[in-house]
């Protein structure tokens, strides 16, 4: 590793100061199974991170994965800052992801499943099931499964089918004649889509109070009903993930929604990028699989239980065991909000802070709700990046829209695997006469905008909500944001300005306080990074603490390796992937790095300066990554309210500093080690939060 000297200080551009971002955020995945494996964590809730670490598994094969596999076919494809080759990240993931994979199929064969039956929770398996339960279950399959089932025979009339990303599959092999005299060896069976992965057994014949069957057990034990006169030999199941990155050429298309559109009906059959295969399917099987879907050895993943265990997450609602779960907690409203009186009016005397999820999100409802009955509101213009099925926020903008008020929405379409949902909602907005734009072509609208102008003695004025999170009812519970709600006339002149940039009509723009990606926003943190290590080397006290989900776009580390060679204190939050290594002795021995995993995702991004007394406090949509900074359209806005700031400090940074029960310690060589009290009370961030909520 590096090491300062007087005559031949380091090279902040060497490789080996970095860390790799995809194993980076493979490394989070096994911080979320941790707290599978945790056993202070209620049981149903440990289920549900086991389940959070299987799909989000999924969604890194589909997209970091089937990435690297592209570039390892470019020659010229640029490395990142660590200068791993693409081939040699694959072959590290794969090493990483087999101890992954193994580790969660123990934890639910040894750990999860007797526990569960120990709470009258059980998942029954076939050699488990009593002679009543298998009339039950026979019955179902005849009435329930049978009828959508398509079994596809493999001859030369009947090849290999087109299989659907992420489906699941039984392989079966057969001996015997079809009715055609045809000897029949290998036939596909794909378990419905249409119907649940997970039976409950009736009370009639369950054993236990909570009896559930997979699907996939049912189609295996009734399997010979599928094919009369011949016998099976035996069937195993198997699931193919594929490259579900959509590739638009936005320059080349007239219309990005068609364009979009179109893509979509073939994400599902895109290239292979991983096999799921049962642990009992022979090595033939297995062979003929790679095959087809042109993969290798290395692609294969073997499970040892049901394929795609995450199915289970679907009985979490269906369990009525709330000493199981976490205390229910019910998120406050703003007092203007409960006592029905004038959102604008607040807004008005003084900026409001929400955090959620410990604030609701229903504030932010409740102004647009507003704002869509008040004549005297003229326009509304927001941007849409994730919302959600039934948002009564929309329902709110087609309200305004109807009622003759100029409403602009900025919907994204490129919200990874939201994109078809967000078609859906462009598509009603238009219907109701609201104006939807697409944003900036080839350049995603990350941006969590909504402003609201408003005529009140005769002048306009300007209400603003920004956020570091989306507009999303559902995720506002579980991912912890900051959003601000302000009348500042600056900030309102800003966010206008924003809004014609995205209309297309905006020329490069001077804003007044906030920062914006991909013009201002990355100089503007490296600028305020450089200024703390110039406090710095003048002897004042110089501090930086940031908060975000994850940490790779290497311009920013180097300026935080020189803040630290400069003598600047440097403690970051990251969530997930860290491509900066802390601790290296003449580098980064002042940076300190600790990641959060808990009850609520962490999702909200807060920049601290402490700037020799007169701090900046700052909160962003974007995360300190190259595509947050440079290929996004994205917002960093300050909290210019003293005792604000220091709420937003107190519980968003300080906080989480403080936390020694839930959070991880990020090493020099890329591993993690959790925090310990060291005889100091247990503090969890997000515990704390909690409980304030409740005085």
């Amino acid at each position: 590793m590096p090491r300062m000297t007087a005559s031949a200080p380091p090279d902040l551009k060497d490789p080996a100061l970095y860390l790799n971002r995809e194993l980076g955020q493979l490394e989070f995945n096994m911080r979320v199974l941790a707290q599978a494996l945790d056993p202070r964590v209620p049981l149903l809730e440990r289920m549900r991170y086991l389940c959070i670490s299987c799909a989000n598994l999924d969604e890194f094969f589909e997209v970091q994965v089937a990435l690297l596999r592209e570039h390892s076919n470019l020659v010229e494809m640029r490395p990142g800052p660590d200068a791993m080759a693409p081939a040699e990240v694959l072959a590290r993931i794969r090493d990483r992801t087999l101890t992954l994979v193994q580790a969660q199929y123990e934890f639910w064969n040894h750990t999860l499943l007797p526990e569960l039956a120990r709470e009258g929770i059980c998942f029954s398996k076939r050699d488990a099931w009593n002679d009543k339960q298998r009339r039950w279950l026979q019955g179902y399959f005849r009435n329930e499964i049978l009828p959508v089932l398509s079994p596809l025979g493999l001859d030369p009339a009947h090849p290999f089918p087109r299989i659907l990303n992420k489906s699941l599959n039984i392989a079966v092999v057969l001996s015997g004649k079809d009715a055609f005299g045809h000897e029949s060896h290998l036939a596909l069976v794909r378990a419905p889509r249409s119907l649940p992965r997970l039976i409950r057994l009736p009370a009639e014949v369950a054993q236990v109070p909570h009896d559930f069957v997979f699907l996939s057990s049912v189609l295996h034990e009734f399997m010979d009903e599928l094919f009369p006169g011949m016998q099976v030999r035996g069937s195993y199941q198997f699931r193919v993930t594929r490259n579900s990155e959509l590739v638009v050429d936005e320059e080349e298309v007239q219309n990005i929604a068609v364009a979009l559109r179109d893509e979509l009906k073939g994400r599902g059959y895109a290239r292979a990028v991983r096999l799921e295969v049962a642990d009992n399917c022979p090595r033939a099987i297995t062979r003929m699989l790679m095959q087809n879907f042109e993969l290798g050895e290395a692609d294969v993943y073997r499970c040892e239980g049901p394929v795609n265990v995450n199915r289970v997450n679907a009985t979490y609602d269906q369990i009525d065991r709330p000493d199981l779960k976490f205390p229910p907690f019910q998120p406050r409203l703003l007092p203007t909000v409960v006592e029905e009186g004038s959102l604008f009016e607040a807004i008005g005397e003084r900026d409001i802070l929400l955090h959620h999820p410990f604030d609701s999100f229903g504030s932010v409802i409740e102004l647009v709700r507003q704002a869509s009955a008040d004549p005297d509101v003229l326009a509304i213009k927001q941007t849409l990046y994730r919302v959600g099925n039934d948002s009564p926020l929309i329902d709110h903008l087609v309200d305004a829209a109807r009622q003759g008020k100029d409403v602009t929405v900025v919907v994204e379409l490129r919200a990874r695997f939201d994109e078809e949902a967000n078609l859906r909602l462009a598509n009603r907005l238009q219907e109701a006469g609201v104006q939807v734009m697409y944003g900036v072509v080839g350049v995603k609208t990350h941006a969590k905008m909504l402003l609201i102008v408003r005529r009140e003695g005769g002048v306009l004025r300007r209400y603003v909500h920004l956020s570091t999170g989306n507009y999303h009812q559902v995720t506002s519970r579980t991912y912890t944001d900051l959003g601000l709600m302000t009348a500042n006339p600056d900030i309102g002149e800003d966010t206008h300005l924003l809004f014609l940039q995205l209309s297309g009509l905006g020329p490069v723009i001077h804003l007044k306080c906030l920062l914006n990606a991909p013009f201002t926003l990355h100089q503007g943190m490296m600028d305020r990074i450089e200024r703390e290590a110039a406090h710095a080397r003048a002897g004042r006290p110089a501090r930086i603490v940031a908060k975000m989900n994850a940490l790779t776009e290497a311009q920013v580390i180097r300026r935080l390796y020189g803040a630290s060679q400069a003598g600047v204190e440097i403690d970051l939050i990251v969530r997930g992937a860290c491509a900066l290594r802390p601790g290296i002795p003449g580098v980064s021995e002042r940076i300190r790095v600790r990641s959060i995993v808990g009850r609520f995702l962490e999702h909200s991004r807060v920049y601290w300066f402490g700037n020799d007394g007169a701090p900046e406090l700052y909160c962003s949509s974007a995360d300190w990554m190259e595509r947050n900074l440079l290929w996004r359209i994205e917002t960093c806005f300050p909290i210019r309210d003293p005792a604000l700031a220091r709420r937003v400090y107190d519980e968003a940074l300080a906080n989480y500093l403080a936390d020694n029960t839930q959070a991880w310690l990020l090493q020099t060589d890329g591993s993690y080690v959790r925090a310990h009290s060291d005889g100091a009370p247990p503090h969890g961030a997000q515990s704390a939060l909690l409980d304030a909520l409740e005085r």
